[in-house]
């Protein structure tokens, strides 16, 4: 591609539309409203804190909220359903209220995410992949909505104990590329999806590595590929850095080099300088391929 072509663009559908794929990678900005998530837990006392932080990272950068009610770190205790849409009912009501601001529900349950696209989700986040309910392959072939299917090994209780592995990169395709293919069957249109191999989700520091540096180039679906290193254990033990909070440089550069690697989506708690980091990365790519 020459320096002057525009740059390809691609579509995610939504339940709000379709999303282009631009030349640097879409920012999910991360929005826990949670007690126990690693990084950010405890960091709202109300809806309101929440909304309007959420607000100050599509400021930053974001180009999708992507709300959380139940934390889903190894090890977690899980919250029954109530008590996870007691707490993200008053943030996605009132996100649902502005704007132009796209946002998605990170849930593993059909009702929550149920509740969350009728207030005006666009994408539904499932880190299970859609294996622990069976209603969310057609909540989500109904309502249009985006979804993200993610690879974990089992539930978050368990999940470290899984985390045994002869080809990580391999095993995970497949595993997700047998998940998309369900989703098509359900009649989930393919142009919806987006893939994420589970950084952290069960995987050791080599596993984390070796996905963070290959998974992208290994995978052959036409799927786009999202990854979320933001703030994750196996950044500290590169970095030598124990507090989640901390870890945003690294964040950063694992970013940048997922940019440059060709991924199309990231999550991320610090929008802002996450987005310098995928423009460098983006760009970088842009040089190298021109």
């Amino acid at each position: 591609m020459s320096n002057d072509e525009e740059p390809l663009l691609r579509k995610l559908a939504t339940a709000r539309g379709s999303l282009a794929l631009a030349d640097r990678p879409l920012l999910f900005g991360i929005l826990n409203f949670t007690p126990d998530s690693f990084s950010d837990g405890g960091r709202f006392s109300s809806p309101e804190e929440a909304v309007q932080a959420a607000l100050e990272m599509v400021e930053l950068g974001a180009d999708v909220i992507d709300v959380g009610g139940e934390s889903t770190r190894p090890g977690s205790t899980p919250v029954d359903e109530d008590e996870e849409l007691a707490r993200i009912l008053p943030v996605v009501r009132e996100l649902g209220r502005q704007a132009n601001l796209v946002f998605s529900i990170d849930t593993v349950r059909a009702a929550v995410a149920r509740e969350a696209l009728d207030c005006g989700a666009a994408i539904v986040n499932d880190v299970s992949a859609c294996r622990w309910d069976a209603d969310m392959f057609s909540l989500v072939a109904k309502t249009g909505a985006g979804l993200v299917l993610m690879h974990s090994p089992g539930r978050p209780e368990v999940m470290m104990d899984l985390a045994n592995y002869g080809q990580v990169v391999s095993e995970v395709s497949d595993f997700l590329d047998e998940r998309c293919r369900l989703a098509v069957e359900a009649g989930i249109a393919a142009n919806a999806l987006v893939v994420d191999p589970g950084l952290g989700f069960g995987k050791k520091l080599d596993d984390n590595l070796e996905l963070a540096a290959n998974f992208k180039q290994r995978w052959q679906g036409y799927q786009p590929v999202m990854l979320g290193p933001s703030r994750k254990r196996w950044l500290g033990e590169v970095c030598d850095i124990e507090c989640a909070s901390e870890r945003d440089t690294a964040t950063a550069a694992a970013s940048a080099l997922a940019a440059f690697s060709g991924v199309e989506l990231i999550r991320t708690h610090d929008p802002g300088s996450t987005l310098q980091a995928v423009k460098l990365g983006a760009a970088l790519r842009r040089h190298r391929e021109s």
